[in-house]
């Protein structure tokens, strides 16, 4: 019975709180009590906000146990603790928001001596962040009467935890003006300078790498809220010291003080990269530049700051970081190109993507210092790295692809208005815009005609992509391992094609491959007219509705499957082919219908009523060849001679398109409908007389066999169809051949016998005579 097990939930806790003595302890061993908590059971939380209790769930998430106690105590009680203190009941929110004392226990944890308690950690940010979230104005306000409150919390960056602390200060603090104060606030206490000050060789890199995360989430928390409260007109001041040009100087001057560490770079890097952020989607793996969900602009103070320090990641692509051998799946790798290099590559993919007055001077620098060539060098030399492999494609079609806002600053670009495909302008601008009009130069537009010649003439894109085809191919040949570059180089090659069609650079592409050597000039084109081609080709995939997927040695090899069958199976695929364009457009449902409208109720069974299901006779297909070569061979044909009563009438089943069945196809048709629906059955398909006498047990069957004997008709029977109701079903005859349905086979009893193939035989004699007089021969 139901009732004699003791399932209700709140029995225990209920008798626990009945008693006088009642401890906090023996509440928080009751398996249910968060769950009461949450529902807000009264005693339970009238019990908890007591100061007593209150005080010690605070001191069991802020105080360390001693190390000899049992584990119920060290994690079992604070992990509880936290629970109950943020399970977002208003009561207990009110009285720890509230109440000074609590909150000077709750800092006190701050205080304590670094490192910290990783696991008191997180259960002190979730305490504080949640409070601060319910408990805005009281905590922040308490916060701030902590002088020493930022330095505490820098103290003990290297915690994880301390990370959450300060971003809940940046994101979870309403309204928006109570987190304009508290960003001011922050400022003045110059929150951004610290923590960038923490980024450094001298630095233990756990503090580092938190540092530089907690920059990138201040930069993209800032920019994400700017956008969504328009409502506020000044800017935020975090953001605003972090996109300054001294704030960048500071962190690349920090970058490359002292010893080069890959740790304090990489991290730095990090920062950059944030700070360059654009917001494109990527569309199979390269940034595309029509449409994007979030634009942010580039402050050109960011650009003007790293400029002076591109020799510096320069030195470091040339020297990176000693790093030991490293061992892999293809042998030792002596010298690893290291996370160093690798962000360095990112750095420049984000720099070459970026659009401002200043782009002009990073462009001209990169040329100057002969970056790009130096990338593709790494490029080739670590044959198996994809991922440098994949930040140099990103860097030639950034180069080759000028990003949206970059083309409105470059009017001169594609004097042609059909290659200007990310063209904004109004209509009204665009018709006082006539087309004998010169292009306008621009800084940004020479610069970027700087890069895209230096690509072609000074880092020899196009001779690089020839030879090291060729060499891939020469390796192959021998039996060696394609190149694991290979994949990007075909995306690298497909861009300058594209660009070099419609490209907006597509002029001056153009003319510096019709300046190349007679020679290479030669090879780019076969390249790009057959192995290119051929490789795009094999590389396609093909949809399921663009046709029947073919084995590729299907012409080659013979199939293991019945001749009878594979045509089948063939006609079957034909049909399929015929009714999927239409029938899965028409077919299906929509979410409207799922709603409890009545008047909706017939709309799937009406529209599944106006399916229409076209055959076009004249489609020329394979199928269609394969069944027409196969009448011909073994199907006798009939005498057509006999004059038919059906001669007058106009009758149409295939549509406006089809009036008049050609004679071919309606006799074709009849001949496969019959071969096919007794296929299965082992009936001969014989036009002759036909032979009643049901044949030998054990003997092959095949629907496309030619009658062993054709005894001679008689005058009457000459011409003219077959008589169905000759032919003696096989369900009459112990030794004929059993039917290989399923169905039948478990449908037949146990005496052999088949109840449904009388059915069946039925069901294909009325449709071979629906298929008569459907399409008579004249």
């Amino acid at each position: 019975m139901f009732w004699k097990f003791d399932l209700h939930t709140s029995s225990h806790l209920e008798a626990l709180l009945d008693k006088e003595d009642v401890t906090l302890a023996e509440l928080m061993d009751e398996e249910d009590v968060l769950q009461e908590c949450k529902a807000q059971n009264r005693r339970l939380v009238l019990f908890l906000c007591q100061d007593q209790c209150m005080q010690e769930l605070v001191c069991m998430i802020t105080t360390e146990p001693p190390a000899g106690v049992e584990e119920t105590r060290r994690f079992k009680y604070p992990n509880i603790a936290c629970e109950l203190l943020t399970c977002d009941v208003g009561v207990i929110n009110d009285k720890l928001g509230n109440e000074e004392s609590l909150l000077e226990t709750l800092y006190a944890f701050l205080e304590q001596p670094s490192p910290l308690n990783p696991l008191l950690a997180s259960f002190f940010s979730k305490t504080i962040g949640n409070l601060i979230s319910r408990k805005t104005e009281q905590v922040i306000s308490f916060l701030q009467t902590k002088e020493g409150f930022l330095s505490l919390v820098l103290k003990h960056i290297d915690t994880s935890a301390m990370m959450d602390v300060l971003l809940r200060l940046i994101s979870c603090v309403e309204p928006p003006s109570l987190r304009l104060e508290t960003l001011t606030w922050l400022n003045e206490e110059k929150l951004a300078q610290r923590l960038i000050e923490l980024i450094h060789p001298e630095r233990d890199e756990e503090r580092q790498s938190n540092a530089s995360q907690t920059l990138c989430d201040i930069i993209r928390l800032s920019r994400d809220q700017a956008n969504q409260l328009q409502e506020i007109s000044q800017p935020d001041p975090l953001l605003t010291v972090l996109e300054s040009q001294e704030c960048v100087e500071q962190l690349l001057k920090n970058m490359f003080s002292g010893e080069r560490t890959e740790s304090c770079i990489v991290n730095g890097i990090q920062v950059l990269l944030t700070l360059l952020e654009i917001r494109r989607p990527v569309v199979d793996g390269v940034m595309d530049a029509q449409g994007f969900e979030r634009s942010y602009t580039v402050n050109s103070s960011i650009l003007l700051a790293i400029e002076p320090h591109l020799i510096h990641f320069q030195q470091l692509l040339l020297e990176p970081p000693k790093r030991h051998p490293m061992l892999t799946t293809l042998g030792v790798l002596e010298e690893p190109l290291g996370n160093t290099r690798l962000h360095v590559a990112r750095l420049v993919a984000s720099l070459l993507y970026t659009s401002s007055a200043s782009h002009a001077v990073v462009a001209q620098e990169l040329c100057r210092l002969n970056t790009m060539d130096l990338l593709l060098d790494l490029f080739f030399k670590y044959t198996w790295n994809n991922f440098l492999h994949l930040q140099v494609e990103l860097c030639v079609a950034a180069i080759l692809r000028p990003c949206a806002h970059e083309m409105r600053l470059q009017p001169g670009i594609g004097s042609q208005d059909k290659f200007r495909p990310y063209e904004e302008a109004s209509t009204e601008q665009a018709s006082t815009e006539t087309p004998s009009s010169e292009p306008t130069v621009t800084p940004e537009n020479s610069a970027h005609n700087l890069m895209v010649t230096h690509l072609f003439q000074h880092c020899h894109l196009v001779q690089r992509i020839l030879e090291a085809w060729e060499e891939n191919d020469k390796i192959q040949s021998e039996g060696g391992m394609r190149r694991g570059y290979m994949g990007h180089l075909t995306r690298i090659a497909n861009t300058v094609v594209h660009n070099l069609e419609k490209g907006p650079v597509h002029a001056q592409i153009s003319s510096l491959i019709t300046g190349l050597p007679d020679d290479y000039r030669g090879r780019w084109e076969t390249f790009v007219d057959h192995t290119l081609s051929e490789t795009n080709r094999k590389n396609t995939i093909d949809l399921v509705g663009a046709g029947n997927p073919r084995p590729c040695s299907e012409d080659d090899m013979e199939s293991p499957f019945p001749k009878e069958l594979t045509l089948q199976q063939a006609f079957s695929d034909y049909q399929i082919q015929q009714m999927t364009a239409n029938f899965v457009d028409q077919f299906g449902f929509n979410d409207e219908e799922f709603t409890d409208h009545d008047d909706s109720i017939g709309a799937t069974f009406d529209r599944i009523a106006e399916i229409n299901i076209n055959i076009d006779s004249g489609q020329d297909s394979a199928n269609a060849a394969v069944f027409e070569a196969c009448s011909k061979e073994r199907i006798q044909p009939f005498d057509d001679d006999e004059e038919d009563i059906w001669e007058e009438k106009e009758i149409n089943y295939f549509g406006p398109h089809l009036r008049t069945p050609n004679r071919f196809c309606v006799s074709a048709l009849c001949r496969v409908c019959m071969a096919l629906l007794y296929a299965g059955t082992g009936w001969i398909a014989d036009f002759g007389e036909v032979n009643s006498k049901a044949p030998a047990a054990g003997v092959g069957f095949a629907a496309w066999d030619t009658p062993l004997s054709q005894p001679a008709a008689t005058d009457a029977e000459e011409k003219g169809w077959a008589k169905f109701t000759d032919f003696q079903p096989f369900c009459c005859s112990e030794t004929g051949p059993r039917c290989s349905s399923p169905v039948d086979s478990e449908l037949s009893g146990s005496d052999g016998t088949k109840p449904n193939q009388n059915r069946k035989l039925m069901r294909h004699d009325y449709w071979l005579k629906k298929v008569k007089l459907m399409y008579p021969i004249s």
